[in-house]
């Protein structure tokens, strides 16, 4: 039974603001922010002084707010403290170390799949992929794991009412082949991108079957194309789908 409580709304607005900040590429202003979120100026002027004053924001040039350190550290401690993150980053590491690939953890927001975490340590050479950083669902094999952990009937509506986009010459945009694409990735627990999303790009990944609500998670590796030639990915299928069957029994007993 959920407990009774009474919402606060300074800190629902508080989060909004926070919400916004991490959408926009670069620091907003007290007007900006009151503008967008139909605030009371003086609200949002309260908030962010607040904010700043506990070192979770900083105020820059032109009286202008983003981020600050002490966000970053929560931030971090808690991508750290999660009993998935902590599990899932030494497997990256393993991936990383052992096929010179980026390894990445992602989940599926909306139409977006999100980068949780990363290794990437084992290569002089990287992709430029941050944690937080948000990728198209419909592109790269990342993608097409997390759509085929979900029913027929929610990909079906994701596909009639969203155009693929074409990255590179590579990229299928037909809705049916792309279909077929996700079906072959539930199949075989594996998907393969090779140069759809980016130009000399190549990547693995496999779904990550836990149970974290109605969320859908995945591991994938990524790096060039001369660092995944073809002879090399069936051996790396099997160790990416190796990896996702070692983290899944540890999550279902720890």
């Amino acid at each position: 039974m959920q407990a009774s409580f009474k919402r606060v709304p300074a800190l629902e607005k508080c989060f909004a603001i926070l919400e916004l900040l991490a959408k926009s590429r670069e620091p907003l202003g007290v007007s900006g922010i009151a503008r967008v979120l139909n605030f009371n100026r003086s609200t949002v002027f309260n908030i962010l002084h607040t904010l700043t004053h506990l070192e979770i924001l900083e105020q820059g040039p032109a009286n202008k707010f983003g981020f600050g350190i002490k966000f970053y550290m929560l931030g971090r401690a808690t991508r750290m403290g999660s009993e998935l993150i902590r599990t899932v980053h030494s497997y990256l590491q393993k991936i990383n170390q052992q096929t010179k690939l980026s390894a990445f953890l992602g989940t599926r927001s909306g139409l977006k799949a999100i980068i949780v975490d990363k290794v990437d340590d084992a290569f002089d050479i990287r992709i430029s992929s941050e944690i937080g950083m948000e990728l198209p669902l419909l592109a790269g094999a990342g993608g097409k794991v997390l759509l085929s952990q979900l029913a027929d009937d929610e990909l079906d509506q994701i596909l009639s009412q969203n155009p693929l986009q074409r990255f590179t010459r590579y990229t299928c945009v037909d809705k049916a082949q792309y279909r077929e694409m996700i079906r072959k990735a539930r199949r075989e627990g594996i998907a393969v991108d090779k140069e759809e999303y980016l130009e000399d790009i190549r990547a693995l990944a496999v779904p990550l079957n836990i149970k974290r609500g109605n969320a859908q998670f995945a591991i994938w590796a990524v790096g060039l194309k001369r660092q995944l030639p073809d002879d090399r990915i069936g051996r790396y299928a099997a160790f990416l789908k190796q990896m996702a069957r070692e983290i899944e029994i540890r999550l279902a007993r720890d």
